[in-house]
Formats: C-alpha cells, sequence, structure tokens
C-alpha cells in the first residue's frame, strides 16, 4: 500500500484530547474549544468524515485570512417573538449553531413555532446536529442551509459550478425512540467526501462529478486540485431545484448573502441558514402525532429488505449504526488528512509532535 494512502484508527479518549490542543491554538476559550471539538468528533463518530476533524486545516487557512473569528456568540439583530434574525460574526459554526438553536427552540416552545434566520456564520457543519438538538426537546425542525465560499456544483445541464453543496435537513422527534434525522447535501456526494477520497487514492461513483471541461470523471481531484470541475446535483433537476431553493432561503431571505464568487479564493466557508421550528404539542394533539409516526415508521421498516441490503433503515439510523461502532473501535483517519491536521497545529503555533503524541500516532 502507498504510505500516503494509509490509515490510523485513533480512540475516542486519545483523539478527543489531542484536537482540543489544537483547538486552543485558535485563541478560542475553553468552553468554544470543546464546543468545536465535540461537534468536529461527533461528525466523524457518524461515519461523515467530510464534515469532521479533517475540515480543522481550512479552519486554520481561513483563520489566517482573518475570516474566522474565535469566542464570538450569536447577535440577535430582530426579534419578533416567534421570528428571529441571527448573526454568528463570522465565529464557530459550531457554537454559534448552538446558541441559535437554542434561541429559537426557547421561541417555539413560547409560541408553538419559530422561525429563525441566521447569517454570518462560519462553517455550521453537520447540520444534522442541530435537527438533533432540537429533537431532543421534542421539537420538529427544517433547515435550509447555503454556502458562501468556492462554487463546487454545477446546476442541472450546467457545465461548471455555480452552487455551493447547499444542505437540506429535517428532525422529527419520536416518542421513546431515536429521532427521525434526515440530513444531506443537495449534491450527490458532500464536497469533503471528494477530499476524503482524494486523501485516501480512491475513485468516485459515476454520477458524481464532471472535469473542468463538464465531461464526466470519477477523479475525486476535479474537486479538490486545481483546475477544477464541479459536483452534481442528486437526483438530476430535483436537487438542482432544492439547491437553488436553499440559496434562496438560508442565503438571500436569511443570510442576505448567496453564492456568486466563481473564483473562491479564500479558504472561508461561511452558512446562511433558515429554520422552521414547530412545537408538535401545541399543534393538534400530541399523541396523535407520535402514535401516527410511529405506526407509520413501524410500517414502512416492515417492509421485507431486497437483495443486497440487510433491512429497511430509517433516516437516521445508518449515522447511529457507525457512532456505535466507532465509539468502539476507534476513529479512522486516513494518514493525508492527519498530515494536514499537523501542519494545521503548526500553523496555529501548536507543535505537531505534541498533537501527535496525545493522538497515540
Amino acid at each position: 500500500m502507498n504510505p500516503a494512502h494509509r490509515t490510523h484508527t485513533i480512540p475516542l479518549a486519545r483523539l478527543r484530547p489531542a484536537m482540543q490542543h489544537l483547538v486552543r491554538g485558535f485563541g478560542s476559550e475553553a468552553r468554544e474549544v470543546d464546543m468545536v471539538v465535540d461537534r468536529l468528533i461527533e461528525a466523524n463518530l457518524k461515519g461523515h468524515d467530510s464534515h469532521g476533524i479533517g475540515m480543522l486545516p481550512r479552519y486554520s487557512q481561513a483563520f489566517a485570512e482573518g475570516d474566522l473569528q474565535p469566542n464570538q456568540h450569536v447577535e440577535v439583530t430582530l426579534d419578533a417573538g416567534h421570528l428571529l434574525r441571527m448573526e454568528g460574526g463570522i465565529g464557530f459554526g459550531q457554537v454559534i449553531g448552538h446558541e441559535a438553536m437554542a434561541l429559537a427552540a426557547d421561541r417555539a416552545r413560547q409560541h408553538g413555532s419559530c422561525i429563525a434566520a441566521l447569517g454570518q456564520t462560519h462553517h455550521l457543519g453537520r447540520i444534522g446536529a442541530w435537527a438533533e438538538q432540537l429533537a431532543e426537546q421534542g421539537l420538529v425542525s427544517v433547515h435550509f442551509v447555503n454556502v458562501v465560499s468556492r462554487a463546487i456544483v454545477a446546476p442541472h445541464g450546467g457545465a461548471d459550478a455555480r452552487f455551493g453543496t447547499n444542505p437540506f435537513c429535517v428532525g422529527v422527534p419520536l416518542a421513546g425512540r431515536e429521532p427521525v434525522i434526515l440530513d444531506f447535501a443537495t449534491s450527490v456526494i458532500a464536497q469533503g467526501k471528494t477530499r476524503v477520497a482524494h486523501n485516501q487514492g480512491e475513485a468516485l461513483e459515476p454520477g458524481c462529478l464532471i472535469d473542468d471541461t463538464g465531461q464526466p470523471s470519477t477523479d475525486p481531484r476535479w474537486a479538490v486540485v486545481p483546475p477544477l470541475g464541479a459536483l452534481l446535483t442528486f437526483g438530476a433537476h430535483k436537487g438542482s431545484g432544492l439547491a437553488l431553493v436553499c440559496e434562496l432561503l438560508g442565503g438571500a431571505l436569511a443570510a442576505s448573502q448567496t453564492q456568486r464568487d466563481h473564483e473562491g479564493r479564500r479558504r472561508r466557508v461561511l452558512n446562511g441558514m433558515l429554520s422552521i421550528v414547530i412545537d408538535p404539542a401545541r399543534l393538534g394533539e400530541p399523541s396523535m402525532f407520535q402514535a401516527e409516526s410511529l405506526a407509520f415508521v413501524d410500517w414502512m421498516k416492515a417492509s421485507p429488505p431486497r437483495q443486497g441490503h440487510e433491512a429497511v433503515l430509517a433516516a437516521g439510523e445508518p449515522e447511529r449504526h457507525c457512532e456505535s461502532q466507532r465509539r468502539a473501535q476507534g476513529i479512522p483517519v486516513d494518514a493525508v488528512t492527519w498530515s494536514e491536521i499537523l501542519q494545521a497545529a503548526q500553523q496555529l503555533g501548536v507543535p505537531a509532535a505534541d498533537v501527535n503524541s496525545l493522538a497515540g500516532v
């Protein structure tokens, strides 16, 4: 095996202090260090390595360019009771997102619902985390997110990139069970997954990517190394239409900022998010909602699995299965990504040897 393509498997108990040591290099306060690290590692645990600790090199570059500010907190700029507009001061999205959803949850409990518009925040990470935060409090949520960075996704029928990966997410709590969490990029795969594939020396599945001339390719380099191609949207015009809606609602409406930078030399990742939060206990009979929800999920999952599938899974179950496995066995990090993380540590003034030692690599 090419040494560059080997993988480290790091126990959670070692990875967390190593990443905390690195994130302190941003000058973050203790609470921020914990929140950033915990959310990034949570993404790795759930199998979304594209949104995990491999983002830290990009964060360090954005910080060096002045496009990521540590120790920021959410600011409410418009308060109309059940309608909130908030900004994040280009702070860590792991902090801003948590604070914004805590405010939205409080208003939903007060008024029955809340529409929360969030802008000017750095990378919000795995959007499913915010749906989970709300579902833990018994709240339904819908999230439209745009990405202001280097465009990386082509519109349906287009030969170059015009969108970010523009995530869409829904969270539905289920009484006595884990919630349904539907969380996906409107591209066929997340941008970070191309980085992971490139670092691991793996090809992508056909139908995910075009090169810089608009021709189909399975080489992830077209989403990582200039000259760049573009990812494709899922479901052809359907994913493209949803990506457009995320740009208009998460970007133009919520954040007053849309993606129009074709060059994208800056390393920042800014997100806008429009969240609709509903307290189902205030909308009709809550026991009926739960009974009908549980009955349908059970009926859906009772479908006999077809060839190649072990069982029918509800949205959110694959992530929970992965988390259980990785908590027991450790978190895989390919050697290229780990090398980039160590370089980021050095850029932040944190000795790479210290990070390696804490991680046991």
